[in-house]
């Protein structure tokens, strides 16, 4: 497996098209580029030239920061690549005093397997009834 851990280079058709592969809708890639472009950190993992996991990372420099969009394609899930996705983002954000994360609806236990824990406090602004059904 190759690794990248910038945005030079990325073809955001392939980050579309792994989004909808997992079922997080139709994206564009252009927006993509753009969200990603604003991301403290990065990773892209490759078999060869193929776009297979990725994930990033948004934070405030000090204080707060979230992994967001660790994606991994169905064929390569249980092969260990999300774990070294969300290990390699949690190494970056060691000094923070928050890392939080929003699991996708059914992978809560990967992320619990991981060390990660449910938080009692923590609160969503749902934008659309499915997310009000998926998140609460």
């Amino acid at each position: 497996m190759n690794k990248a851990y910038s945005i030079e280079n990325v073809d955001w058709q392939s980050v579309a098209a792994l989004f909808s592969e997992v079922n997080w809708g139709q994206r564009d890639p252009a927006e993509i580029q753009a969200a990603f472009q604003k991301s403290s950190h990065v990773i892209f993992i490759y078999d060869d030239t193929k776009l297979v996991a990725f994930g990033r990372t948004m934070d405030d420099g000090r204080y707060y920061a979230m992994l967001v969009d660790v994606v991994v394609k169905p064929a390569y899930q249980q092969a260990g690549l999300g774990r070294e996705v969300v290990t390699y983002l949690q190494q970056q954000l060691v000094n923070y005093n928050f890392v939080t994360l929003t699991a996708a609806p059914g992978k809560e236990d990967f992320y619990l397997k991981l060390g990660w824990q449910r938080q009692k406090t923590a609160m969503i602004w749902p934008v659309s009834e499915k997310q009000r059904q998926q998140h609460t």
